[in-house]
């Protein structure tokens, strides 16, 4: 009998092409899409899944207090990993982990620019990255201790093996011992590192470390498995106060997220853990359900749409005895039949994009046809989709009365049609929400692309500081001066795009000595503020000519709020046991993304730097021979590293990586989901047509006028089009709404974002139902009338 059914269910499909291509081509190209986000969406939630201690594994967080205001930071006391070790029994081990930074490693003649980080001696117990040579109780236990990835071994020593106990300079300046090698760590980690250095490294070239009103690394702890979290939380709650007095108005506590979780949850609302990249997985994982539901309703509607062409087929079979189920059963059947075709081909469009796909969004997918998930999931899409698209066509068919068929009088009841064109209606809500969401997104990126940061990112070049560069900076910037277009030179600890440190130690004349205030803290060189194009409320820049202000601040506007001196300039600051005067006051800048409102800063003058940055401003039109001019002189003064530069402006487009990719993201599946929407109006335009053949002929004969019919018929079909748009409004200003609070300093939702929604989705309606709107207008009479 299910040969049978199957045997029939392919007749009818061949014999029937054009709605198999058209229904094929919906179906596939909604699989492929919905295959595309699912694999994105897994790599997302396996980020840091490969971790063997990953249920013990937490990561500590603060909860900033502050006069009311509650915030949220991973920034953590550079002591505090340790110290929680020392005082908390349950703790098995800790590390402190400080950011990525670029250095260069050097073995003989060979010298490699690599991405690294400082960690302490319980790094490799904690976290599973295999060791290939060393152990994880003997790496990185001694300040000239490194451990290097197997990928770095190769390019420096030629293996791991050989790798082990040679020594490689560290930004020309120390040399250290290969005491441990790491395997590449996998595409699925968070961390991306291809070295460490010590902790205790770390300690001896940031003193800074053990004051605990400093922060700057994040902490991470790894707990006894017979620890309960909760109760370790409330232990380590008010910790840092064993260390620092509290004041009741601003303190800090801290806490604990799962190691697992902050990948995709990172972001804090009133001190709590509240979102991140999670709520764009959530966001996709709909995305791709609705597309797939879309596919399924374009099935619904073409198969309605030919009633009347199968309801004599259907009529005929009860009257020779077939059951309802059989017929549900020969549907159902072809309906998987042209699912499995479209998931085939759907697999070969994913196979045909997925290098694109991961070019576009920075990740290497796979589509891994030979495991045990693929062969399990499979079977699952195709009975899924195969039934929500078959059911409802197969039950609809089935229960039509044999005698009214066989007389021609296959109406459709209002139950039928509602549902039919509640699905169209549904189709274009999701499209309208798309194609707002993806005009929204666009608009904030361009917004916080363009939005006036306070210094000038145009024409700005950063430098590193490494090598010789470390002692030559100054002859570096005297001879760079001479180039004509060379306009300022200064020099940061680290660039205005990559800058997360904050100090706690601040105090002024009326401070409270308890109170808690962060600050942003920088550390510059001598026409810092004149490079940047930073603009002065009072006061100056750093300049030899003033000799005290190598002992002087400059403050901005948020920290003078804060202090409130009315009249600041020479007024005194202590940071930590160093005094000194306000120099300057500036302007609120942006030093983080539009993500992070503008914090209280001090800037102070930084005599010997050990690293950092070169800030170069270059006269517009002139890049390419300054900075040829300049490479000379770099070469010259520092012949073992490379000159490399980076544009300022698009080190700054790159903090919204993440939300670029969302962005191109979003336009593209909007515009698929659209097309197949597209193919849904037009199965409910072809059903109408046939529905109503017979009256488009009597109107012809009385008079009716081909712009007449159609606009007619496209009338119906645009009032579901605009019941649509109505409905999708409200949501999709809702979920856009809620996205742009993840954003400091964001655009408003205004009304001609849903007007050029509502035009773009009304005019590609148009387009579809046109061609049978014009066909059922320009069709003869005669024959119209003639029709069964």
């Amino acid at each position: 009998m299910i040969k049978n059914y199957l045997r029939i269910a392919w007749r009818n499909l061949i014999r029937n092409k054009a709605f198999t291509i058209i229904n094929v081509a919906g179906m596939a190209l909604g699989i492929a899409c919905s295959l595309l986000i699912i694999l994105w969406v897994q790599d997302e939630r396996d980020m840091d899944s490969f971790h063997k201690n990953g249920k013990q594994l937490y990561q500590v967080y603060e909860r900033l207090y502050n006069n009311g205001k509650v915030d949220g930071s991973y920034i953590t006391q550079g002591l505090l990993a340790e110290e929680l070790k020392k005082a908390i029994p349950e703790v098995q081990y800790a590390t402190g982990l400080e950011r990525n930074y670029h250095y260069t490693l050097q073995a003989g003649e060979k010298i490699q620019k690599l991405e690294g980080s400082f960690a302490s001696a319980d790094f490799f117990s904690m976290f599973s990255y295999p060791l290939i040579e060393g152990t994880s109780k003997s790496s990185l236990t001694a300040p000239e201790h490194i451990a290097i990835s197997h990928r770095v071994a190769t390019l420096l020593f030629g293996s791991p093996e050989k790798a082990m106990g040679k020594t490689v300079r560290f930004e020309n300046s120390e040399d250290l011992t290969v005491n441990a090698v790491f395997e590449d760590m996998p595409a699925n980690s968070s961390k991306q590192l291809d070295f460490l250095r010590s902790w205790q490294a770390y300690v001896k070239e940031n003193p800074w470390v053990t004051n605990w009103n400093s922060a700057s690394p994040a902490s991470y702890v790894q707990l006894r498995p017979d620890a309960d979290p909760a109760k370790v939380e409330a232990k380590i709650k008010d910790f840092i106060y064993r260390y620092l007095s509290k004041d009741k108005n601003s303190y800090i506590e801290l806490g604990l997220q799962p190691y697992t979780t902050t990948y995709l949850q990172s972001t804090f609302k009133n001190g709590q853990i509240d979102g991140g990249r999670i709520e764009y997985v959530r966001l996709f994982t709909l995305i791709a359900a609705f597309i797939l539901l879309i596919a399924c309703i374009n099935f619904m509607n073409l198969a309605t749409a030919r009633s009347t062409k199968r309801a004599k087929e259907v009529g005929i079979r009860k009257v020779v005895g077939a059951y309802r189920t059989s017929l549900i059963g020969q549907f159902i059947g072809e309906a998987l039949i042209l699912t499995l075709f479209s998931v085939i081909i759907g697999i070969l469009l994913v196979t045909a994009v997925l290098p694109v796909f991961n070019e576009l969004t920075g990740k290497q997918l796979s589509l891994s046809i030979g495991s045990t998930r693929f062969w399990m999931a499979l079977p699952v899409l195709l009975i899924v989709t195969g039934l929500v698209a078959g059911s409802y066509p197969a039950f609809f068919l089935s229960s039509l009365n044999p005698v009214s068929v066989l007389k021609g009088n296959l109406k459709s009841g209002w139950g039928t049609t509602f549902f039919r064109k509640g699905l169209v209606v549904f189709q274009f809500v999701l499209s309208v929400i798309l194609i707002v969401g993806m005009i929204v997104i666009y608009r904030q990126m361009d917004y916080v692309q363009s939005k006036n940061l306070g210094y000038d990112r145009e024409n700005l070049v950063y430098i590193p500081i490494e090598g010789d560069m470390i002692r030559q900076y100054d002859l570096f910037k005297a001879q760079s001066a001479t180039i004509p277009g060379v306009m300022a030179i200064s020099r940061m600890k680290q660039s205005p795009t990559d800058f997360d440190h904050t100090v706690g130690d601040i105090r002024w004349i009326g401070k409270a000595p308890e109170e808690e205030v962060p600050f942003a803290d920088m550390k510059v060189g001598y026409d810092f503020a004149k490079t940047l194009k930073l603009e002065f409320l009072d006061g100056h820049d750093f300049t030899p000519e003033f000799g005290t202000d190598s002992v002087g601040y400059l403050i901005n506007e948020t920290a003078l709020k804060k202090i409130g001196y009315k009249d600041p300039i020479g007024q005194p600051i202590w940071w930590g046991s160093a005094r000194g005067s306000i120099i300057g006051v500036l302007k609120d800048f942006h030093f983080h993304s539009m993500h992070q409102a503008i914090e209280p800063l001090i800037v102070r003058m930084d005599s010997s730097p050990k690293w950092g940055t070169i800030l170069v401003r270059i006269k517009a039109g002139k890049t390419a021979e300054t900075l040829a001019g300049m490479e000379k002189i770099f070469k010259t003064l520092n012949p073992a590293f490379p000159f490399s530069y980076q544009f300022a402006d698009q080190e700054y487009a790159k903090l919204y990586k993440s939300e670029q990719i969302i962005s191109r993201l979003s336009g593209y599946f909007a515009c698929l989901a659209t097309l197949i929407s597209c193919l849904g109006l037009f199965g409910l335009a072809t059903f109408s047509a046939e529905q109503r053949i017979r009256e488009m002929g009597i109107r012809k004969v009385m008079g009716a006028s081909v712009l007449n019919i159609v606009a007619l018929f496209s009338s119906s079909f645009l009032k579901l089009v605009l019941i649509a748009f109505l409905l999708a409004m409200p949501v999709s200003w809702y979920i856009m709404n809620s996205w742009l609070q993840g954003f400091a300093y964001a655009i408003t939702i205004e009304w001609w974002i849903f007007a050029i929604a509502g035009l773009v989705t009304v005019s590609i309606a148009l387009l579809t139902v046109g061609y049978q709107s014009i066909r059922a207008g320009m069709m003869d009479p005669v024959k119209s009338l003639n029709v069964e």
